[in-house]
């Protein structure tokens, strides 16, 4: 019974991601920019450090509009590997699996993963709508920059996902964020606002997957401190 309850989640379940459905994927494609003069430019490459690991062309497209938020999720691995979640091959084997991707991804000491191009939308946010950007639709991925952090939430928060016996199996020491993640994700935030000036410095262009989706998500949850990133 719980064999067969943990391979049901896993099939629907990349923690933090959505896979869009094909369908989904063909109406974003075909989203236009905001208005018809504008013109999509690359941002200007990062001079931050980081370790490049891109994923396959088919997890992200072509951006279709010009880069004006930043998301941020979680991710991990603990419902197929509960005493070693973070394991960073197997979390990107993950996304591979289930075709979903961010731009970014940073690990529980801090280190930053470039996993695609900001040029190329990144398949992280999947269903939503923002209220005061309601002409986005469903279609932020292409007016978004994703960033992921190896975290876990509350027990509330991940049993929507994760069994309780499974939950209650993981290490306390990998539950929420790390101090390194926090100083980490100042820098990448600082780095991509600087070469994209479209991005205000405000909640209101810097937001969590479950201010999109909250139906959804929950990421990057209640343990997640705002104010470490100075809101």
């Amino acid at each position: 019974m719980f064999k067969t309850t943990y391979l049901l989640i896993a099939i629907f379940l990349l923690i933090g991601c959505s896979k869009p459905t094909v369908q989904t994927e063909k109406q974003l494609d075909q989203l236009p920019p905001i208005t018809e003069s504008v013109v999509v430019v690359p941002p200007a490459p990062s001079n931050l450090e980081m370790k490049q690991w891109l994923l396959p062309k088919k997890n992200s497209r072509i951006r279709g509009a010009p880069i004006t938020h930043i998301m941020l999720h979680f991710t991990n691995n603990a419902l197929r590997s509960p005493q070693a979640p973070y394991t960073i091959e197997e979390v990107y084997a993950l996304f591979e699996e289930y075709e979903v991707s961010a731009h970014y991804m940073i690990d529980r000491e801090g280190e930053i993963y470039l996993l695609v191009p900001e040029e190329r939308a990144a398949f992280h946010a999947g269903k939503g709508h923002l209220l005061n950007y309601q002409e986005y639709g469903n279609g932020l991925n292409d007016y978004s920059i994703g960033i992921e952090l190896l975290a876990i939430g509350t027990k509330e928060e991940m049993l929507s996902t994760i069994p309780e016996e499974v939950y209650d199996s993981i290490d306390p020491h990998d539950i929420g964020y790390t101090e390194e993640q926090y100083v980490a994700l100042n820098k990448l935030l600082e780095d991509i606002l600087m070469r994209n000036p479209a991005i205000k410095n405000d909640r209101e262009h810097i937001i969590g997957h479950n201010e999109y989706s909250p139906v959804r998500k929950s990421d990057p949850g209640q343990l997640f401190d705002w104010s470490r990133i100075g809101f």
